[in-house]
């Protein structure tokens, strides 16, 4: 009896010292797919990563910027797009720590606004415009990506969310009173559309960083980040991890660019 009883407590103490994982949810407001449909790539995501960090880490997808914002709330990490971070910096106390480098793509990157060829020249002639954008979700950032290379906006310029870029454009190409705010990855698919004689570049951002990795708040110490940090930095020279990171479309991870960051921040900052 004195044994079992020992034992118990034993393997009942083991259980409640048990650490318990850290979650990392991934936020990219505009971008397609839903949180079960992407669980599969978390789970490889976040396995690779908790082998090479040596901690349990879970992760899971939000592709909504409002059940993101409720997720990271009580999270300890997330990766978010530039637009999502400078959007709920505050107010969820976000802490940048790296660059997460979309696969194929630049870790910095302009952001790029297009409109009806030959009709925009000057900010004032968006007037009663409306910019279309993926990231529209955070109108502070499509304005101040639209004002870091163009100037002031008029103050009765429109922006809307969309996931539908390629019907924004179209719209813009017929002669709507609508410019469209792409990313790097829309910008450099644009001159393959068949409309596209049709549209012009307006303006270009200065190169930001795509998307963030953060930790939120106080809830990461500097001591259990240091693993999580070395990690990230590592995945993408791992034979075995490299392919789950390829499945979340992330070619890898890089230290911050403080300049970058700041010019972006400046630019959200900049507007009403």
């Amino acid at each position: 009896m004195y044994v079992a009883l020992v034992l118990a407590f034993e393997l009942g103490a083991i259980v409640v010292a048990a650490p318990e994982a850290m979650v990392l949810v991934v936020c990219s407001p505009g971008s397609p797919g839903s949180t079960q449909e992407a669980q599969p790539r978390m789970d490889g995501f976040a396995s690779a990563l908790s082998a090479k960090a040596g901690t349990a880490i879970t992760a899971v997808y939000e592709p909504s910027e409002d059940d993101g914002v409720k997720r990271i709330a009580s999270a300890g990490l997330a990766i978010g797009s530039l637009p999502f971070f400078l959007a709920h910096e505050k107010d969820l106390g976000l802490h940048a720590r790296l660059v997460a480098v979309q696969e194929g793509r630049p870790a910095l990157e302009s952001w790029t606004l297009v409109a009806q060829n030959g009709r925009i020249h000057r900010p004032e002639q968006l007037a009663g415009f409306t910019i279309v954008s993926s990231a529209g979700f955070a109108p502070a950032f499509v304005r101040g990506a639209v004002q870091a290379g163009l100037g002031t906006l008029p103050n009765d310029v429109k922006v809307e969310q969309t996931t539908a870029v390629l019907s924004a454009l179209r719209r813009a190409a017929n002669g709507d009173a609508v410019a469209v705010l792409l990313d790097g990855p829309q910008a450099a698919a644009l001159a393959s559309l068949p409309f596209a004689p049709k549209l012009d570049v307006v303006t270009r951002s200065p190169p930001w960083p795509v998307g963030l990795v953060v930790t939120v708040d106080a809830r990461v110490s500097s001591k259990a980040w240091a693993p999580i940090r070395s990690a990230l930095l590592g995945l993408a020279s791992e034979r075995t991890a490299a392919p789950a990171l390829s499945a979340i479309q992330i070619g890898k991870f890089v230290s911050l660019d403080e300049k970058s960051l700041a010019s972006a921040r400046r630019a959200y900052g900049s507007t009403p």
